[in-house]
């Protein structure tokens, strides 16, 4: 048997010491500390930041023998040690204690831990700046910050104020970094955020960003080629296990887990996180979701009214970075990985999409539940419903089913928008059944509020409030909407919906054959 999964491992020299598996990123770490000084990198969480920080570490620190065997090994001066000063803002506490203590604690212990003598200083920038110059007195220093956004992201759906806080407190801290260039040898830092450079780096204006350069759009996650080549009796174990052909398995992996894309021309990746869980529970399942809600997101979506993920093509500047004084859920939905690069058109123009399944069925059941009120856990169940009614085109139980829906829709979810709501929740129990749904389509002589289709027919859907089914079906033979979707050979059914404001329900509706 091989190597072991490094399940939940983030440590460079606990996997290789270990006897786990390591994906050989070394090529790429590389080429970053030939390029410069200061560097920054954001990608979604847990897909391998934590251990390339762990690895640079290693490497500065002079521990040839861990590389034994990697690209790197015969290539990196190990003459070249440097002390490391390695912060990471996860798991210090900054929540319980706040910012400014949790940083002083983690700047003590450095000091502590590089032998140095305690630090008179009471100011922040001031003790991280002592810590660079004492060390420099050995050699240039290397700074290696890893979720350097986490005291903001935590907050943000939460605690507006303390976000904004804690921006400044970090903004000031970095500028140290600018203050201290002679003493330092590299310095590179990851998140999952990209804020605009006047938001946190305001004084870094020499730091050059990776997120989206081609050179490094798979240093994180795994390629196809690396998925083939380094999990080989894993393939084929679960291959086994599920009684599938290797292809098959293949592609059904592919379906549910790859599909991440950073740079518009550059290969897609697979989560690592989701592909080690599913070698190790040989099960197809959402594992990368699981492992943390986005709470503050689906809040944002919610209170923008953001149903539909599905956005039309924009340009790169609209979703490369944000900041607090504007957050933008697009930009948010493409950092935090629930979104990704799908293609590039002649204009420049990008077309984000969901990655793959894993993502899209999940942030789906989250949307039900923040829209519809459906717990996740139920939501399932209801699918099936209504996908066999669906099927047997059984539009009377859909009805029903949709009616037992918005009967428990808590009232807070409409109160704003009740039209929009009630639209919301259609579209997203069907996206999740899998049907072909589209939202607000624009023709020629206007704009359908909902387009289904599926093998057999194309359903055309327009709501009312408060008025009458028979009137939103009518506008829909008015408009002639079906004559745009003859040609598919397929029949053409017009759906007219009434919802009243007063019981939150569906109150009518009316269906006829068109054309």
């Amino acid at each position: 048997m091989g190597k072991k999964l490094p399940l939940g491992l983030q440590d460079f020299r606990g996997i290789i010491e270990g006897g786990y598996k390591y994906i050989d990123k070394t090529e790429y770490i590389h080429r970053i500390t030939a390029g410069g000084k200061y560097h920054f990198l954001s990608r979604p969480r847990r897909f391998g930041k934590s251990i390339t920080i762990s690895t640079l570490l290693e490497l500065y620190s002079g521990s040839k023998e861990l590389f034994k065997g990697l690209w790197i090994e015969d290539k990196w001066d190990w003459s070249r040690k440097h002390p490391v000063i390695r912060l990471s803002f996860t798991g210090i506490g900054f929540a319980e204690s706040g910012l400014p203590k949790a940083l002083h604690y983690q700047l003590d212990k450095l000091i502590r831990e590089h032998g140095l003598p305690p630090a008179n200083e009471a100011n922040l920038s001031a003790k991280f700046e002592y810590l660079i110059q004492e060390l420099s007195k050995a050699n240039k220093v290397v700074v290696l910050i890893d979720e350097y956004d986490a005291p903001i992201i935590h907050f943000l759906g939460k605690d507006v104020a303390k976000a904004y806080e804690n921006r400044e407190i970090l903004r000031e801290f970095y500028t140290v970094l600018k203050n201290n260039d002679p003493a330092l040898e590299f310095v590179f830092i990851t998140g999952v955020s990209k804020f605009s450079k006047v938001g946190i780096f305001s004084g870094l204006n020499n730091l050059t960003d990776l997120t989206m350069q081609s050179d490094y759009a798979t240093m994180l996650g795994y390629t196809q080629r690396e998925l083939e080549e380094n999990f080989v009796e894993e393939i084929q174990a679960a291959a086994t296990h599920l009684k599938l052909s290797t292809s098959e398995l293949l592609e059904q992996m592919r379906l549910w887990y790859n599909g991440y894309c950073f740079q518009a021309n550059a290969g897609r990746v697979y989560n690592p996180v989701s592909c080690n869980l599913f070698f190790y529970e040989k099960e197809f399942k959402n594992f990368w979701f699981a492992t943390g809600t986005p709470t503050f997101l689906v809040n944002l979506l919610k209170q923008e009214g953001i149903f539909d993920l599905h956005f039309p093509p924009i340009n790169p500047s609209g979703f490369e970075s944000f900041d607090l004084d504007r957050l933008k859920p697009i930009a948010i939905l493409f950092q935090t990985g629930y979104l990704t690069i799908q293609e590039k058109d002649e204009d420049g123009l990008i077309q984000l999409d969901y990655p793959n399944k894993e993502v899209r069925d999940s942030m789906l059941e989250i949307l039900i539940e923040a829209f519809v009120g459906v717990d996740a856990e139920l939501s399932t169940s209801l699918i099936i419903r209504m996908r066999n009614a669906f099927r047997a085109n059984d539009l009377e139980l859909v009805i029903r089913i949709l009616q037992g829906v918005f009967k428990g829709l808590p009232y807070f979810l409409h109160e704003k928008y009740p039209e929009k709501f009630f639209h919301a929740a259609i579209h997203l129990l069907f996206s999740y059944l899998g049907i072909r749904i589209q939202s607000e389509v624009c023709i020629s002589d206007g704009r359908i509020d909902s387009l289904v289709e599926t093998d057999t027919r194309v359903y055309i859907l327009e709501y009312k409030l408060d008025e009458s089914a028979k009137v939103a079906l009518e506008q829909i033979k008015h408009k002639k909407y079906y004559q745009a979707y003859w040609e598919k050979g397929k029949k053409v059914i017009g759906l007219g919906v009434n919802f009243s404001s007063e019981t939150r329900n569906i109150e009518e509706w009316v269906v006829e054959e068109l054309g």
